[in-house]
């Protein structure tokens, strides 16, 4: 009897704590289960916004973000009369949208009906204007209660230009983690313009792990990315890429640059990087024009030539001894690339043969006895500080001070000729284009203005970052010199020289890996850096490549020289008409005699058309408009057919079809 007590006692109080436990349940936590339940069964998701469009100042498209849309059919909501009127004129719909039988859309409807499939998959990847027209088809246009229309979209950035300027371009992007990788403008102009806020959309749990969207409308709507103009000109840009192509092909060169600048705005106009896969062909792989710092070599004679200039140590007529081409720096030989030297020259002459001897007694004798003042003045020009370029990765300008880890006494010497010292090809560029400017430093600048819509919500001006890196008397000095290297016989660039348009440089070569003392391990680096036309100019320009052959040619004039001469040719005959310069600017009433000098030669050496079959289409173009031709083109890529044959007079004609492929 008492164990029936003790058993009918226990089971009373299992009895009250399964009440109480269900009375906590319902009463107290309900709300805490109800919420967990629903999560389990309804989850938000967040919606990407639309990315602003990245364009050319042109308004071509460089960076487009283009929403794609999948689409699929719940076959459960769908009533059973709907479902057999409807579907017959839904599969043919669809059928003659992707090109496949109706009778494969027919049996994919009637077995997710079959299965009551709630998110059967229709159509990936589909584009808006196909969306729009899907959304009206028979069946689907009855939404998604009565018709079963289910879309979601995802929003895929594309790139018109494929994989020309793709660095410079540039994209942004977000690991599992939030990390954000930002690469060019399209990652540099992301958080402030082009990214867009998120909205918010509700969505159900169904069948095997799928999320269906629940209502009609997001809880949070998205707000779409701002616009962005940048300065790339499209004509320009292709014209470098191709120009900086051909050069690394010929000399299978490791990767190179080139970057062509606005003088007066510093708007950056084209920028074009390319490295060499393992297979010989080339790619933008890097930035090298922004992120690269290296030793620039014989470029460096201009910044050290100026310091010499305004501490008044020489002038351009002063005589110096290239000491037989061998100058000793206590236990180091500074050497000149002509065997011999140049004997006893004047210093406007050392710069247009490029004299390592001259500049590196010119530096090491009027200065090592305050080494301080040389560099000071290099400093006060602004070389050793980062541009403070939006694009991530600006590399860093290297410049020792004396006292500093690895100063010698050979230092000065070193430096005078651009060793021992670093600097991007876009800093280089900036300081050319500031003699170009007469002594006005401009920040190179990438964008030019950011728009909702069709209104301008921001101007970006340009940037002064030194309103005279000099004074005026040595500016005139030194663009005199910086013609002559090219006009001389005797300069370095004279092999770029054309009596019909005029160009101002200074031409580069530099060793790379030399103090592993190996010579196999031994490179160049290729460079010339200037600007055109010579007087009133309108674009700086550079041109750096790295690890040429060197069985087939290394120095600066031969490698890097020549692609300058073809960009500067380029841009010219195919802006037949010069329009007025931007108000920022200079204006250039020469450049449109020197066309026209240039147009005049050109009628003279082409009597009949030539034959234009293989030839990329940008030189083809280049070419015609030189003869005065009108040219209209077709398709992209090398010249396929041309309109009017080869050998007819150049007189008879007026505008030539091209057909590229």
């Amino acid at each position: 009897m008492n164990r029936l007590y003790l058993v009918a006692g226990a089971l009373f109080v299992f009895s009250a704590a399964i009440m109480v436990k269900l009375v906590d349940i319902q009463m107290i936590k309900g709300d805490d289960y109800k919420q967990l339940a629903l999560n389990k069964t309804e989850k938000m998701f967040t919606i990407e916004p639309n990315r602003g469009n990245l364009y050319s100042e042109d308004g071509s498209l460089l960076a487009a973000s283009v929403p794609k849309y999948e689409i699929r059919f719940d076959a459960k909501t769908v009533s059973q009369e709907n479902f057999e009127e409807h579907i017959p004129a839904l599969s043919d719909s669809l059928g003659n949208l992707f090109g496949r039988p109706s009778s494969y859309y027919r049996k994919l409807f009637r077995k997710a009906r079959a299965n009551n499939n709630r998110y059967k998959l229709i159509a990936r990847n589909v584009d808006y204007l196909d969306y729009v027209r899907i959304k009206q088809f028979p069946l689907f246009e009855l939404g998604p209660y009565k018709g079963g229309f289910i879309e979601t979209h995802r929003v895929v950035r594309e790139y018109p230009l494929g994989k020309m300027a793709a660095r410079s371009i540039g994209y942004e992007r977000v690991d599992e983690n939030g990390y954000f990788t930002r690469v060019g403008l399209d990652g540099a102009f992301g958080q402030h313009y082009l990214r867009g806020k998120e909205g918010k959309r509700l969505k159900q749990k169904i069948a095997k792990g799928q999320w269906k969207p629940v209502g009609l409308d997001n809880i949070v709507e998205p707000e779409d990315g701002k616009d962005v103009i940048s300065t790339i000109d499209i004509n320009i840009q292709d014209i470098a890429h191709h120009a900086l192509l051909g050069q690394l092909e010929k000399y299978e060169a490791d990767h190179g640059t080139v970057v062509v600048m606005e003088t007066g705005t510093g708007e950056i106009k084209a920028i074009s990087n390319l490295g060499r896969t393992s297979e010989g062909k080339y790619y933008e792989k890097l930035n090298y024009a922004v992120g690269e710092s290296h030793e620039p070599g014989s470029t460096f004679k201009l910044m050290s030539l100026i310091t010499a200039l305004e501490d008044k140590v020489v002038d351009t007529s002063s005589v110096v001894d290239t000491e037989k081409g061998r100058y000793r720096v206590y236990d180091r030989v500074v050497k000149d690339s002509r065997w011999g030297g140049y004997g006893k020259i004047s210093v406007s002459k050392a710069f247009a043969v490029s004299s390592n001897t001259a500049f590196a007694k010119i530096i090491h004798e009027n200065y090592k006895e305050n080494p301080e003042k040389f560099v000071d003045r290099l400093m006060n020009m602004g070389l050793h500080k980062k541009l403070g370029l939006p694009i991530v990765g600006e590399g860093s300008p290297v410049f020792r001070y004396p006292g500093d880890k690895g100063w010698s006494g050979i230092s000065l010497a070193w430096m005078s000729y651009g060793y021992e010292i670093s600097m991007t090809p876009i800093q280089t560029l900036a300081f050319y284009n500031a003699i170009a400017n007469d002594g006005v430093f401009v920040k190179p600048r990438l964008i030019k203005e950011v728009r909702e819509g069709s209104r301008v919500i921001k101007k970006f001006k340009k940037e002064v970052l030194n309103p005279s890196i000099c004074s005026e008397e040595t500016v005139k000095k030194v663009q005199q010199l910086l013609k002559e290297v090219v006009e001389k016989e005797y300069g370095t660039g004279h092999g770029l020289y054309s009596k019909n348009f005029s160009m101002a440089g200074k031409t580069g070569t530099s060793q790379k890996n030399y103090v592993a003392k190996d010579p196999d391990k031994l490179g160049y680096i290729s460079s010339f850096a200037g600007y055109f036309p010579a007087d009133n100019p309108k674009y700086s320009c550079i041109v750096v490549i790295h690890e040429p052959d060197k069985s087939l040619g290394y120095y600066g004039a031969d490698v890097s020289g020549p692609i300058f001469k073809s960009i500067a040719q380029k841009i010219y005959t195919s802006s037949p008409t010069v329009d007025e310069v931007d108000k920022e600017t200079k204006e250039v009433p020469k450049l449109e005699e020197e066309y026209q000098e240039y147009y005049a030669h050109a009628q003279k050496k082409y009597g009949k058309i030539p034959n234009l079959r293989g030839m990329s289409g940008m030189d083809a173009i280049a070419l015609l408009e030189n003869l005065g031709i009108q040219v209209e083109v077709k398709g992209n890529g090398k010249v396929k057919k041309q309109s009017v044959n080869a050998g007819t007079e150049i007189q008879k004609v007026k505008k030539i079809v091209l057909e590229l492929s």
